[in-house]
Protein backbone atom coordinates (compact mmCIF):
# COMPACT_ATOMS: atom_id res chain seq x y z
CA UNK A 1 0.00 0.00 0.00
CA UNK A 2 2.57 2.21 1.00
CA UNK A 3 5.70 1.40 -1.81
CA UNK A 4 9.64 2.33 -0.88
CA UNK A 5 9.14 6.31 -2.57
CA UNK A 6 13.26 6.30 -2.33
CA UNK A 7 14.53 3.18 -3.38
CA UNK A 8 18.33 2.76 -3.31
CA UNK A 9 19.90 4.01 -5.84
CA UNK A 10 21.04 3.73 -8.61
CA UNK A 11 20.12 -0.03 -9.37
CA UNK A 12 21.57 -1.31 -12.29
CA UNK A 13 20.66 -3.40 -14.85
CA UNK A 14 23.01 -5.85 -14.75
CA UNK A 15 21.77 -6.96 -11.52
CA UNK A 16 23.85 -7.27 -8.19
CA UNK A 17 27.07 -5.45 -9.09
CA UNK A 18 30.60 -6.38 -8.13
CA UNK A 19 33.46 -4.57 -7.48
CA UNK A 20 36.61 -4.50 -9.16
CA UNK A 21 39.89 -5.32 -7.45
CA UNK A 22 42.93 -3.00 -8.04
CA UNK A 23 44.64 -5.26 -10.93
CA UNK A 24 41.40 -5.62 -13.21
CA UNK A 25 41.58 -1.29 -13.55
CA UNK A 26 42.68 -0.22 -16.75
CA UNK A 27 43.09 3.24 -17.57
CA UNK A 28 40.55 5.22 -19.28
CA UNK A 29 37.69 2.67 -18.09
CA UNK A 30 34.73 5.00 -17.41
CA UNK A 31 30.90 4.29 -15.42
CA UNK A 32 27.60 6.36 -14.86
CA UNK A 33 24.68 6.18 -13.87
CA UNK A 34 21.57 8.62 -13.65
CA UNK A 35 19.32 10.02 -11.54
CA UNK A 36 15.82 11.96 -11.63
CA UNK A 37 16.14 14.62 -8.76
CA UNK A 38 12.85 14.87 -7.03
CA UNK A 39 11.54 16.98 -4.11
CA UNK A 40 11.65 13.74 -2.19
CA UNK A 41 15.63 13.81 -2.33
CA UNK A 42 15.96 17.43 -1.30
CA UNK A 43 13.74 16.85 1.46
CA UNK A 44 15.79 13.32 2.85
CA UNK A 45 19.06 15.69 2.12
CA UNK A 46 17.49 18.36 4.19
CA UNK A 47 17.04 15.82 7.19
CA UNK A 48 20.08 14.19 6.51
CA UNK A 49 22.20 17.12 6.77
CA UNK A 50 20.55 19.37 8.23
CA UNK A 51 20.81 21.83 5.99
CA UNK A 52 17.82 23.63 5.87
CA UNK A 53 18.34 26.37 3.27
CA UNK A 54 14.63 27.75 1.87
CA UNK A 55 16.21 27.87 -1.13
CA UNK A 56 16.75 23.89 -1.15
CA UNK A 57 13.49 22.52 0.46
CA UNK A 58 10.34 21.89 -1.65
CA UNK A 59 7.21 24.31 -0.82
CA UNK A 60 9.53 27.27 0.53
CA UNK A 61 10.59 30.46 -0.73
CA UNK A 62 14.48 31.03 -0.17
CA UNK A 63 14.62 34.24 -2.64
CA UNK A 64 10.90 36.29 -1.46
CA UNK A 65 10.12 35.85 -5.35
CA UNK A 66 6.88 34.39 -4.17
CA UNK A 67 8.26 31.06 -5.70
CA UNK A 68 9.22 28.26 -4.50
CA UNK A 69 12.57 27.08 -5.98
CA UNK A 70 13.17 23.55 -4.94
CA UNK A 71 16.75 24.11 -6.25
CA UNK A 72 18.97 21.09 -5.21
CA UNK A 73 22.15 21.60 -3.03
CA UNK A 74 25.46 21.52 -4.20
CA UNK A 75 26.55 18.33 -2.42
CA UNK A 76 23.59 16.16 -2.80
CA UNK A 77 24.67 16.57 -6.77
CA UNK A 78 28.73 15.91 -5.71
CA UNK A 79 26.77 12.68 -3.54
CA UNK A 80 25.94 11.25 -6.90
CA UNK A 81 29.43 10.47 -7.66
CA UNK A 82 30.11 8.60 -4.62
CA UNK A 83 27.27 6.23 -6.03
CA UNK A 84 29.07 5.80 -9.01
CA UNK A 85 32.54 5.08 -7.64
CA UNK A 86 30.38 2.88 -4.31
CA UNK A 87 28.52 0.68 -7.05
CA UNK A 88 30.58 0.89 -10.17
CA UNK A 89 33.90 1.85 -10.81
CA UNK A 90 35.51 0.62 -8.67
CA UNK A 91 32.54 -0.45 -6.95
CA UNK A 92 31.73 -2.05 -3.57
CA UNK A 93 34.07 -1.88 -0.72
CA UNK A 94 35.70 1.39 -2.88
CA UNK A 95 37.29 3.99 0.27
CA UNK A 96 37.31 7.56 -0.42
CA UNK A 97 40.67 9.79 0.13
CA UNK A 98 39.77 13.08 -1.27
CA UNK A 99 37.51 14.94 -3.83
CA UNK A 100 38.11 18.16 -5.34
CA UNK A 101 34.93 19.63 -6.71
CA UNK A 102 33.83 22.94 -8.87
CA UNK A 103 30.28 23.78 -8.65
CA UNK A 104 29.27 25.77 -12.22
CA UNK A 105 25.12 25.20 -12.11
CA UNK A 106 22.39 24.70 -9.94
CA UNK A 107 19.88 21.73 -10.98
CA UNK A 108 16.26 22.01 -10.07
CA UNK A 109 13.49 19.39 -8.75
CA UNK A 110 12.20 17.65 -11.88
CA UNK A 111 15.39 17.48 -13.45
CA UNK A 112 17.37 13.75 -14.77
CA UNK A 113 20.95 14.28 -13.84
CA UNK A 114 24.08 11.88 -15.33
CA UNK A 115 27.23 11.13 -13.20
CA UNK A 116 30.70 10.11 -14.73
CA UNK A 117 34.01 9.07 -13.54
CA UNK A 118 36.99 7.93 -15.74
CA UNK A 119 39.64 6.33 -14.47
CA UNK A 120 42.86 8.72 -14.70
CA UNK A 121 45.86 6.47 -12.87
CA UNK A 122 46.60 4.10 -10.41
CA UNK A 123 48.88 4.44 -7.73
CA UNK A 124 50.56 2.80 -5.10
CA UNK A 125 48.65 1.00 -2.20
CA UNK A 126 45.51 0.71 -4.35
CA UNK A 127 44.96 3.98 -4.64
CA UNK A 128 43.09 5.16 -8.08
CA UNK A 129 42.75 8.67 -9.62
CA UNK A 130 39.17 9.32 -11.54
CA UNK A 131 38.05 12.39 -13.13
CA UNK A 132 34.27 13.39 -11.93
CA UNK A 133 31.79 14.93 -13.68
CA UNK A 134 27.70 15.83 -13.13
CA UNK A 135 25.76 17.08 -15.73
CA UNK A 136 22.00 17.26 -16.68
CA UNK A 137 20.09 14.52 -19.26
CA UNK A 138 20.69 17.25 -21.52
CA UNK A 139 24.22 18.21 -21.70
CA UNK A 140 24.55 21.38 -19.12
CA UNK A 141 27.69 20.97 -16.67
CA UNK A 142 26.89 21.23 -13.24
CA UNK A 143 30.10 20.09 -11.68
CA UNK A 144 33.55 18.42 -12.41
CA UNK A 145 36.21 17.56 -9.81
CA UNK A 146 38.21 15.06 -9.23
CA UNK A 147 38.17 11.83 -6.84
CA UNK A 148 41.28 9.60 -5.18
CA UNK A 149 39.82 6.33 -3.99
CA UNK A 150 41.37 2.91 -2.28
CA UNK A 151 40.04 -0.13 -4.67
CA UNK A 152 38.57 -3.06 -3.13
CA UNK A 153 41.15 -5.73 -2.27
CA UNK A 154 38.95 -8.42 -2.91
CA UNK A 155 35.72 -8.45 -5.13
CA UNK A 156 32.76 -7.64 -3.07
CA UNK A 157 28.90 -8.51 -4.48
CA UNK A 158 26.21 -5.21 -3.87
CA UNK A 159 22.50 -6.33 -3.44
CA UNK A 160 21.20 -2.65 -3.45
CA UNK A 161 17.72 -4.68 -2.86
CA UNK A 162 18.72 -5.10 0.77
CA UNK A 163 19.31 -1.71 1.81
CA UNK A 164 15.92 -0.54 3.74
CA UNK A 165 13.60 2.17 1.77
CA UNK A 166 13.01 5.51 3.26
CA UNK A 167 9.06 6.87 2.88
CA UNK A 168 8.94 10.44 2.84
CA UNK A 169 5.64 11.79 4.97
CA UNK A 170 4.26 14.76 2.24
CA UNK A 171 0.98 14.98 1.37
CA UNK A 172 0.80 16.13 -2.07
CA UNK A 173 -2.51 15.51 -2.92
CA UNK A 174 -4.32 17.17 -0.13
CA UNK A 175 -1.91 20.59 -1.23
CA UNK A 176 -2.99 20.08 -4.93
CA UNK A 177 -6.83 19.90 -4.15
CA UNK A 178 -5.99 22.93 -1.67
CA UNK A 179 -4.27 25.20 -4.44
CA UNK A 180 -7.15 24.23 -7.16
CA UNK A 181 -10.34 24.85 -4.86
CA UNK A 182 -8.49 28.32 -3.28
CA UNK A 183 -9.73 30.36 -6.58
CA UNK A 184 -13.14 29.19 -6.49
CA UNK A 185 -15.62 31.74 -5.04
CA UNK A 186 -16.01 30.82 -1.30
CA UNK A 187 -19.49 28.81 -0.52
CA UNK A 188 -21.57 29.34 2.32
CA UNK A 189 -21.66 26.81 5.13
CA UNK A 190 -23.56 26.10 7.46
CA UNK A 191 -21.43 25.09 10.32
CA UNK A 192 -23.61 22.73 13.45
CA UNK A 193 -22.15 23.79 16.74
CA UNK A 194 -18.39 24.62 16.30
CA UNK A 195 -18.37 24.81 20.44
CA UNK A 196 -14.77 23.19 20.77
CA UNK A 197 -11.27 25.18 19.74
CA UNK A 198 -10.51 22.60 17.25
CA UNK A 199 -13.77 22.11 15.51
CA UNK A 200 -14.02 26.01 15.51
CA UNK A 201 -10.19 26.69 14.35
CA UNK A 202 -11.09 23.95 11.37
CA UNK A 203 -14.20 25.74 10.50
CA UNK A 204 -12.17 29.10 10.21
CA UNK A 205 -8.70 27.61 8.57
CA UNK A 206 -11.42 27.05 6.01
CA UNK A 207 -12.43 30.91 5.24
CA UNK A 208 -9.15 32.22 5.48
CA UNK A 209 -8.35 29.74 2.72
CA UNK A 210 -11.36 31.22 0.86
CA UNK A 211 -12.73 28.09 0.62
CA UNK A 212 -15.95 28.35 3.01
CA UNK A 213 -18.07 31.45 3.93
CA UNK A 214 -19.10 30.10 7.50
CA UNK A 215 -22.28 30.45 9.39
CA UNK A 216 -22.34 29.58 12.78
CA UNK A 217 -24.62 27.40 14.27
CA UNK A 218 -24.62 27.13 18.26
CA UNK A 219 -24.24 28.11 21.75
CA UNK A 220 -22.96 31.89 21.39
CA UNK A 221 -21.34 31.59 24.58
CA UNK A 222 -19.51 28.20 23.83
CA UNK A 223 -18.56 29.69 20.34
CA UNK A 224 -16.98 32.89 21.98
CA UNK A 225 -15.18 30.53 24.48
CA UNK A 226 -13.79 28.35 21.94
CA UNK A 227 -12.68 31.10 19.54
CA UNK A 228 -11.00 32.89 23.09
CA UNK A 229 -8.91 29.30 23.21
CA UNK A 230 -7.71 29.48 20.36
CA UNK A 231 -7.15 33.59 19.59
CA UNK A 232 -10.10 33.47 17.34
CA UNK A 233 -11.62 37.23 16.18
CA UNK A 234 -15.33 35.85 15.55
CA UNK A 235 -16.14 39.47 14.13
CA UNK A 236 -16.22 38.67 10.56
CA UNK A 237 -18.35 35.48 10.87
CA UNK A 238 -22.23 35.37 11.32
CA UNK A 239 -23.47 33.49 14.78
CA UNK A 240 -26.68 31.81 14.69
CA UNK A 241 -27.88 31.50 18.46
CA UNK A 242 -29.23 27.88 18.93
CA UNK A 243 -27.90 26.31 21.69
CA UNK A 244 -29.45 22.85 21.14
CA UNK A 245 -27.62 20.32 18.87
CA UNK A 246 -31.01 18.80 17.49
CA UNK A 247 -32.35 22.60 16.82
CA UNK A 248 -29.21 23.78 15.58
CA UNK A 249 -28.87 20.81 13.22
CA UNK A 250 -32.29 21.37 11.69
CA UNK A 251 -31.43 24.91 11.74
CA UNK A 252 -28.57 24.34 9.01
CA UNK A 253 -30.96 21.73 7.23
CA UNK A 254 -33.66 25.20 6.73
CA UNK A 255 -30.64 27.47 5.87
CA UNK A 256 -29.79 24.78 2.89
CA UNK A 257 -33.83 24.98 1.78
CA UNK A 258 -33.65 28.89 1.83
CA UNK A 259 -30.62 29.07 -0.26
CA UNK A 260 -28.24 30.91 2.50
CA UNK A 261 -25.88 27.39 2.38
CA UNK A 262 -24.34 25.27 -0.17
CA UNK A 263 -23.32 22.76 2.61
CA UNK A 264 -23.40 21.84 5.96
CA UNK A 265 -20.73 21.00 8.77
CA UNK A 266 -20.05 18.60 11.54
CA UNK A 267 -19.06 20.73 14.23
CA UNK A 268 -18.53 19.43 18.05
CA UNK A 269 -21.92 17.12 18.51
CA UNK A 270 -23.22 14.20 17.67
CA UNK A 271 -23.12 12.61 14.20
CA UNK A 272 -26.17 10.54 14.20
CA UNK A 273 -27.75 13.73 15.89
CA UNK A 274 -26.72 15.37 12.65
CA UNK A 275 -27.81 12.87 9.79
CA UNK A 276 -30.70 12.89 11.28
CA UNK A 277 -31.94 16.04 10.59
CA UNK A 278 -30.69 15.66 7.10
CA UNK A 279 -32.51 12.01 6.65
CA UNK A 280 -35.73 13.48 7.49
CA UNK A 281 -38.96 12.67 5.03
CA UNK A 282 -40.24 15.47 6.01
CA UNK A 283 -37.96 19.35 5.28
CA UNK A 284 -34.85 17.14 5.54
CA UNK A 285 -32.00 17.07 2.63
CA UNK A 286 -32.68 13.13 1.13
CA UNK A 287 -31.36 12.95 -2.56
CA UNK A 288 -32.30 10.01 -4.86
CA UNK A 289 -29.69 7.99 -3.26
CA UNK A 290 -28.66 6.33 0.02
CA UNK A 291 -26.17 8.85 1.99
CA UNK A 292 -22.43 7.20 2.31
CA UNK A 293 -19.38 8.95 3.71
CA UNK A 294 -16.32 8.92 1.29
CA UNK A 295 -12.63 9.36 2.73
CA UNK A 296 -10.33 10.85 0.74
CA UNK A 297 -6.92 9.65 1.79
CA UNK A 298 -3.62 11.18 1.24
CA UNK A 299 -1.40 8.37 1.60
CA UNK A 300 2.17 9.12 1.61
CA UNK A 301 4.03 7.12 -1.37
CA UNK A 302 0.80 6.94 -3.50
CA UNK A 303 0.86 8.41 -6.58
CA UNK A 304 -2.54 9.17 -6.25
CA UNK A 305 -5.47 10.08 -4.08
CA UNK A 306 -7.26 7.07 -2.25
CA UNK A 307 -10.72 7.27 -1.68
CA UNK A 308 -12.88 4.68 0.38
CA UNK A 309 -16.29 4.10 0.95
CA UNK A 310 -18.46 3.68 3.23
CA UNK A 311 -16.57 3.84 6.76
CA UNK A 312 -18.89 6.13 8.87
CA UNK A 313 -22.60 5.53 7.90
CA UNK A 314 -23.53 2.43 5.93
CA UNK A 315 -22.76 -0.69 8.66
CA UNK A 316 -23.93 -3.16 6.77
CA UNK A 317 -25.35 -2.51 2.82
CA UNK A 318 -27.48 -4.43 0.87
CA UNK A 319 -26.31 -4.34 -2.81
CA UNK A 320 -28.67 -1.66 -3.91
CA UNK A 321 -26.93 0.47 -1.41
CA UNK A 322 -23.42 -0.79 -2.30
CA UNK A 323 -24.39 0.81 -5.58
CA UNK A 324 -25.56 3.85 -4.65
CA UNK A 325 -22.06 3.97 -2.45
CA UNK A 326 -20.24 3.12 -5.65
CA UNK A 327 -22.09 5.72 -7.62
CA UNK A 328 -21.42 8.46 -4.93
CA UNK A 329 -17.84 7.52 -4.73
CA UNK A 330 -17.34 7.71 -8.63
CA UNK A 331 -19.12 11.25 -8.75
CA UNK A 332 -17.07 12.96 -6.15
CA UNK A 333 -13.38 11.42 -7.36
CA UNK A 334 -14.83 13.11 -10.88
CA UNK A 335 -15.45 15.94 -9.35
CA UNK A 336 -12.24 16.68 -7.63
CA UNK A 337 -10.58 15.48 -11.02
CA UNK A 338 -10.07 12.11 -11.42
CA UNK A 339 -10.75 11.30 -15.41
CA UNK A 340 -11.40 8.04 -15.01
CA UNK A 341 -11.92 6.62 -11.33
CA UNK A 342 -10.68 3.16 -11.42
CA UNK A 343 -12.86 1.20 -8.49
CA UNK A 344 -12.06 -1.90 -6.61
CA UNK A 345 -15.13 -3.80 -4.83
CA UNK A 346 -13.15 -5.45 -1.78
CA UNK A 347 -13.59 -8.71 -0.49
CA UNK A 348 -11.28 -11.21 1.19
CA UNK A 349 -10.59 -13.13 -2.38
CA UNK A 350 -10.50 -12.11 -5.98
CA UNK A 351 -12.75 -14.84 -7.12
CA UNK A 352 -16.31 -15.38 -6.51
CA UNK A 353 -17.51 -18.07 -3.27
CA UNK A 354 -20.93 -18.28 -2.61
CA UNK A 355 -19.95 -18.75 0.93
CA UNK A 356 -18.55 -15.27 1.09
CA UNK A 357 -21.40 -13.11 -0.20
CA UNK A 358 -19.17 -9.79 -0.61
CA UNK A 359 -17.74 -11.72 -3.51
CA UNK A 360 -21.30 -11.91 -5.39
CA UNK A 361 -22.26 -8.60 -4.96
CA UNK A 362 -18.70 -7.35 -5.85
CA UNK A 363 -19.13 -9.47 -9.12
CA UNK A 364 -22.75 -7.72 -9.16
CA UNK A 365 -21.88 -4.86 -9.28
CA UNK A 366 -19.46 -5.13 -11.58
CA UNK A 367 -21.58 -6.17 -14.05
CA UNK A 368 -24.29 -3.46 -13.14
CA UNK A 369 -21.35 -1.02 -14.88
CA UNK A 370 -20.54 -2.86 -17.83
CA UNK A 371 -24.41 -2.61 -18.21
CA UNK A 372 -24.52 1.09 -17.18
CA UNK A 373 -26.58 0.92 -14.31
CA UNK A 374 -23.47 2.26 -12.63
CA UNK A 375 -21.53 5.35 -14.65
CA UNK A 376 -18.27 7.55 -14.98
CA UNK A 377 -15.78 4.80 -13.85
CA UNK A 378 -14.25 1.02 -13.72
CA UNK A 379 -15.57 -1.21 -11.73
CA UNK A 380 -14.23 -4.64 -10.89
CA UNK A 381 -14.36 -6.91 -8.20
CA UNK A 382 -14.22 -9.04 -6.59
CA UNK A 383 -10.16 -7.84 -5.42
CA UNK A 384 -8.90 -8.42 -2.61
CA UNK A 385 -6.71 -5.61 -1.04
CA UNK A 386 -3.30 -6.74 -2.12
CA UNK A 387 -4.59 -7.31 -5.83
CA UNK A 388 -6.58 -4.08 -5.93
CA UNK A 389 -3.65 -1.78 -4.95
CA UNK A 390 -0.54 -3.65 -6.31
CA UNK A 391 -0.03 -4.39 -9.66
CA UNK A 392 2.82 -7.04 -9.15
CA UNK A 393 0.27 -8.66 -6.68
CA UNK A 394 -2.52 -8.23 -9.43
CA UNK A 395 0.11 -10.10 -11.92
CA UNK A 396 1.13 -12.76 -9.20
CA UNK A 397 -2.76 -14.02 -8.99
CA UNK A 398 -3.34 -13.56 -12.82
CA UNK A 399 -5.82 -11.08 -12.62
CA UNK A 400 -6.24 -9.42 -16.28
CA UNK A 401 -7.97 -6.02 -15.48
CA UNK A 402 -7.79 -2.35 -15.89
CA UNK A 403 -8.68 -1.70 -12.10
CA UNK A 404 -6.50 -4.18 -10.56
CA UNK A 405 -3.59 -2.79 -8.94
CA UNK A 406 -3.96 0.76 -9.84
CA UNK A 407 -7.87 1.29 -8.10
CA UNK A 408 -8.46 5.19 -6.92
CA UNK A 409 -11.74 4.18 -5.23
CA UNK A 410 -12.15 0.87 -2.23
CA UNK A 411 -15.55 -0.20 -2.20
CA UNK A 412 -15.52 -1.95 1.40
CA UNK A 413 -17.77 -4.68 2.14
CA UNK A 414 -18.67 -3.18 5.28
CA UNK A 415 -18.79 -0.39 7.77
CA UNK A 416 -16.24 -2.03 9.81
CA UNK A 417 -13.79 -3.19 6.90
CA UNK A 418 -13.73 0.69 5.91
CA UNK A 419 -13.55 2.22 8.91
CA UNK A 420 -10.63 -0.39 10.23
CA UNK A 421 -8.68 0.40 6.64
CA UNK A 422 -9.21 4.39 6.95
CA UNK A 423 -7.44 4.65 10.45
CA UNK A 424 -4.90 1.78 9.61
CA UNK A 425 -4.15 4.20 7.13
CA UNK A 426 -4.11 6.95 9.28
CA UNK A 427 -2.01 6.03 12.07
CA UNK A 428 0.21 3.35 10.63
CA UNK A 429 0.84 4.74 6.94
CA UNK A 430 0.59 8.30 8.17
CA UNK A 431 -1.96 9.26 5.81
CA UNK A 432 -4.29 12.26 5.94
CA UNK A 433 -7.68 11.72 5.79
CA UNK A 434 -10.48 14.29 4.70
CA UNK A 435 -14.26 13.38 3.28
CA UNK A 436 -17.70 14.30 3.06
CA UNK A 437 -21.07 12.79 2.99
CA UNK A 438 -22.54 11.94 -0.74
CA UNK A 439 -25.79 11.53 -1.65
CA UNK A 440 -27.79 14.36 0.36
CA UNK A 441 -28.87 17.33 -1.52
CA UNK A 442 -25.52 19.01 -0.68
CA UNK A 443 -22.21 18.18 0.52
CA UNK A 444 -21.79 17.75 4.05
CA UNK A 445 -18.53 18.11 5.98
CA UNK A 446 -17.75 15.24 8.47
CA UNK A 447 -14.60 16.32 10.97
CA UNK A 448 -13.32 13.97 13.19
CA UNK A 449 -12.20 15.32 16.43
CA UNK A 450 -8.75 13.16 15.93
CA UNK A 451 -8.34 15.13 12.36
CA UNK A 452 -5.62 17.60 12.08
CA UNK A 453 -6.09 21.31 10.52
CA UNK A 454 -4.58 19.50 7.14
CA UNK A 455 -7.59 17.13 7.11
CA UNK A 456 -10.15 19.63 8.05
CA UNK A 457 -8.31 21.83 5.22
CA UNK A 458 -8.87 19.31 3.03
CA UNK A 459 -12.12 18.16 3.48
CA UNK A 460 -13.33 21.56 3.35
CA UNK A 461 -11.48 21.63 -0.33
CA UNK A 462 -13.03 18.75 -1.36
CA UNK A 463 -16.65 20.09 -0.90
CA UNK A 464 -15.76 23.33 -2.63
CA UNK A 465 -14.66 21.12 -5.67
CA UNK A 466 -17.75 19.48 -5.42
CA UNK A 467 -19.61 22.56 -5.29
CA UNK A 468 -17.80 23.99 -8.01
CA UNK A 469 -18.19 20.76 -10.66
CA UNK A 470 -22.06 20.96 -9.62
CA UNK A 471 -22.90 24.39 -9.83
Amino acid sequence: MCPRTLPAEPRLAEGRPMSSVFDDLEIGATAETSRLCREEDLIVFANASGNFNPLTVPDQDGDGDGVPEAVAPAMWVASLISSVLGNKLPGPGMRYRAQSLFFRAPVLAGETVVARVKLLEKKADRVVRLETIVETQGGRRLLDGEAEVIAPETRIMLDAANVPGLLVQRHVHFERMILRAEPLPPFPTAVVAPEEPDALAGTILGAEHTLITPLLIGDPDRIAAAAAEKGIDLAPYEIIAEPHHKAAAACAVRLVHEGRAKAIMKGHLHTDVLLSAILKKDGGLRGTRRLSHVFVMDVPGLDHPLFISDAAINIAPDLKTKADITQNAIDLALAIGVTMPKVGILSAVETVNPAIPSTLDAAILSKMAERGQITGGLVDGPLAMDNAVDLAAARTKGIISKVAGQADILIVPNMEAGNMLAKQLTYLAHADAGGIVMGAQCPVILNSRADNDKARLASCAIAALLVGATA
